[in-house]
């Protein structure tokens, strides 16, 4: 059966879905999507999957997405960074069994993807993202799809989402922030630029940013014409979003912790996920905040959240007739809703500054000039207590080499300048050795040579002594029948 493309593939394939949960680094894990899939959402991503690491790390794809089958997390979008085509394709090959569509990831603007050369810091390089696109197109079973940021022009952005379909994608997510708007610069996304990319392709799209909450949802889509709207920060403020409501909190975090019986995850990704739902009560509750951080078992878990489910009902069994919630919230702290993400101006007040300019380069430049304890961030304070000589200096850090083969950080004392993976890859490819990796293929390999040989010179005189016998045990029966 030849696989769909653009709009069949979003109507038959994807079920015309509106409502999408993004994806989310450690976040969009199979629970948290059952979760969302529960309460509304149509379609759901996996996390960012390194395509590099799942092609060579078959524990990372088992954890990732060959683990417990469950019919219910359909339909489904795997989404890969990569800037190889090759890799991204084998890599998007032991996938497609399991997903149906598959998305490089052109959006991530995080440290992490400069330093790996992938995510929104490929969005320059339009020949190599052809080539990826074309050849995933060309071997996969099933539809290519990108997620991509824009650029401040808006025909530029227009001519980037042009060329990607052509390539083959076949539904594209079109984030309305640049790879410059992150964290406390993030700003409002322009859905002018989402509008534009919308009415000059012939294929699906969807729009990401600014989606708080269900009206939010039906206004970008009456206004971008879109074919549906991803959401991340919202989704997990509210995993209810897309029905149009807004729960008890420990309603949702109560649920979620059963998936997570059902199907486990990693501890960390259950932290992460409470702390973004109780995020106001937490404000309110310090110290349970601090247990929630320490805690290191799944019951510890339950334990935190049903404390502060039980802190809430206190506060409304005692709360007046008329009370209003605090702090400029919507709702009472207890009710799931949006955490809008202070700017640099409110951040600029936080820290005791005045001026957008100083607010930007606040915290983090007097961190960096001073190495101050006191603004220093709670995580930093810990590691200047374990270790009171590490300085923040981000002149002091070394520069990392890249990888010759695939980008990644290499090995100082590679002898092929290449990270461990693509150094094994060489090494045994090639039968050679790298001290700098411990791979001693090439010595191994000699050893065994060595041993094969020494084996040979052993057994060859026992080979003749065997055959000396049974000549003279022939000799001896030939005499016995003479006589």
């Amino acid at each position: 059966m030849p696989k769909l493309r653009g709009e069949a593939f979003w109507r038959e394939t994807l079920r015309s879905a509106h409502y999408v949960v993004a994806p989310m680094v450690d976040q969009s894990e199979l629970a948290w999507r059952l979760l969302s899939r529960r309460h509304g959402a149509q379609l759901c991503y996996t996390p960012m999957l390194h395509a590099q690491v799942f092609l060579r790390d078959a524990n990372y794809r088992r954890e990732n997405l060959y683990g417990e089958a469950c019919p219910e997390d359909r339909p489904l979008i795997v989404q890969f960074c990569a800037n190889d085509p090759e890799v991204f394709v084998q890599a998007a090959m032991l996938a497609q069994d399991y997903c149906d569509a598959i998305d490089l990831n052109l959006g991530c603007p995080q440290m992490i993807a400069k330093r790996g050369h992938y995510g929104a810091f490929l969005q320059e390089e339009w020949d190599l993202l052809q080539r990826m696109i074309l050849l995933a197109n060309e071997k996969l079973s099933v539809p290519i799809t990108c997620k991509i940021r824009v650029f401040p022009d808006i025909d530029k952005t227009v001519k980037y989402a042009q060329m990607l379909e052509k390539a083959g994608c076949q539904l594209l997510t079109v984030h309305g922030r640049t790879k410059e708007q992150k964290g406390p610069l993030a700003g409002v996304a322009s859905w002018e630029h989402i509008q534009a990319v919308r009415k000059a392709v012939n294929i699906p799209v969807f729009a990401n940013g600014n989606i708080q909450c269900l009206s939010d949802v039906e206004e970008c889509i009456r206004k971008t014409g879109v074919h549906g709207v991803m959401s991340a920060e919202g989704n997990l403020h509210n995993p209810a979003l897309f029905e149009g409501r807004n729960p008890l909190v420990w309603e949702m975090a109560e649920e979620y912790l059963e998936i997570v019986r059902q199907y486990p995850c990693p501890l960390s990704y259950v932290r992460a996920h409470l702390f973004k739902l109780w995020h106001h009560t937490l404000q309110v509750y310090q110290q349970l905040r601090e247990e929630l951080a320490k805690v290191k078992t799944l019951e510890g878990i339950v334990d935190v959240n049903r404390e502060l489910k039980l802190r809430c009902q206190e506060e409304i069994a005692n709360q007046k007739e008329g009370e209003k919630p605090k702090e400029g919230l919507p709702f009472f702290h207890w009710i799931c809703q949006p955490y809008i993400r202070p700017g640099p101006k409110e951040r600029c007040r936080e820290n005791g500054d005045s001026g957008i300019e100083k607010g930007v380069r606040g915290k983090r430049a007097l961190e960096e000039e001073d190495g101050n304890s006191e603004l220093l961030s709670k995580n930093k304070q810990k590691k200047k207590l374990r270790n009171p000589n590490k300085s923040f200096d981000p002149s002091l850090k070394p520069k990392y080499a890249k990888c010759d083969q695939c980008g990644n950080p290499k090995g100082n004392k590679c002898v092929f300048n290449m990270c461990r993976g693509c150094c094994k890859k060489r090494a045994f490819k090639e039968v050679a050795d790298c001290p700098g990796h411990g791979l001693l293929f090439k010595t191994k390999y000699e050893k065994s040579l060595s041993w094969q040989h020494s084996q040979r010179g052993i057994q060859t005189p026992e080979i003749s002594q065997r055959g000396d016998a049974e000549v003279g045990e022939t000799a001896v029966l030939k005499q016995g029948g003479d006589s």
